[in-house]
């Protein structure tokens, strides 16, 4: 006999073979467990100045894997709401997701991901495909389309690293829009209210071929120019040491750029900064 946590007998829907998707199961059993379908009244829209909200996250690929980045403010309306959010997490040893939008909705979304990731593992004795991790992820956001469109929206980036996949080509990004469509991108992409500005830091850039050194910079450099020109993007605070958060995944998984390492980096490029305020210029 199986006993809960609080001392009772578990219920029969545990001993019912069903679908290996986590959310599936809450969706059938304990559909009130899931934020995203919980939809606000009719009539009923999200006020944007107060609830915080997530900008600008971005990703690259470069010659070991692929990098993934996010700036650290959250903002409510023209007040900033946090200084130190973390946009940029791993979802398994060889996933990871960053978000912009609705910080609240964003970060149960992601603990449910990782747990959906588990789940499959544990039923079916093998990891998830990367394309696999992909379509599931859109089809959480897809649940979330009717309070997305009362103003509480979640875009993720995620990326992953795809043993299966030619050489150099192995680190791959997907994007997302809210109603679950799903995109995978070449080379670079960006989401947030700070990503056109990003995105265009980042065309200049990329190139094949970055080792790891060169694309975290490429990516301070893109989440400068993005704090530069949209007021809801936070660039690398020096007085409070709070720096952007720069993650990496290879072959060997998934990495978190250390404290010390991303304020090193990020000190040299506000330094490039000072003599040249709009940036490096392509690399030829």
């Amino acid at each position: 006999m199986t006993w809960n946590e609080n001392g009772g007998r578990l219920g029969e829907e545990f001993f019912t073979t069903g679908s290996s998707s986590f959310t599936e199961f809450l969706a059938a059993h304990r559909p009130e467990l899931l934020s995203t379908r919980r939809v606000l009244p009719d009539g009923v829209r999200a006020a944007p100045d107060q609830v915080p909200h997530g900008t600008t996250v971005l990703a690259l690929s470069y010659r070991d894997g692929v990098l993934i980045a996010g700036d650290r403010r959250a903002t409510m309306g023209n007040l900033i709401a946090q200084r130190d959010l973390e946009k940029v997490h791993p979802a398994d040893d060889h996933t990871a997701v960053a978000f912009a939008g609705t910080v609240g909705l964003a970060l149960d979304m992601v603990k449910l991901y990782q747990v959906e990731l588990t789940h499959f593992e544990k039923i079916e004795g093998v990891a998830m495909t990367l394309d696999g991790k992909a379509r599931r992820l859109a089809g959480m956001i897809r649940q979330n389309l009717g309070q997305a469109m009362q103003g509480l929206a979640v875009v993720p980036l995620l990326i992953g690293y795809d043993p299966s996949a030619p050489e150099g080509e192995r680190g791959r990004i997907f994007s997302f829009d809210i109603a679950g469509g799903l995109y995978e991108k070449t080379g670079f992409h960006a989401e947030g209210s700070g990503s056109p500005y990003a995105r265009g830091a980042l065309k200049k850039l990329f190139r094949k071929g970055l080792d790891r050194r060169e694309a975290a910079l490429a990516a301070l450099q893109a989440l400068w120019d993005a704090a530069d020109d949209d007021s809801a993007t936070g660039g690398p605070d020096i007085n409070r040491r709070i720096f952007p958060i720069v993650s990496v995944i290879t072959e060997d998984g998934f990495e978190r750029l250390s404290e010390p390492e991303t304020e090193a980096l990020s000190r040299e490029m506000v330094e490039q900064r000072r003599n040249r305020p709009d940036g490096p210029n392509a690399t030829p």
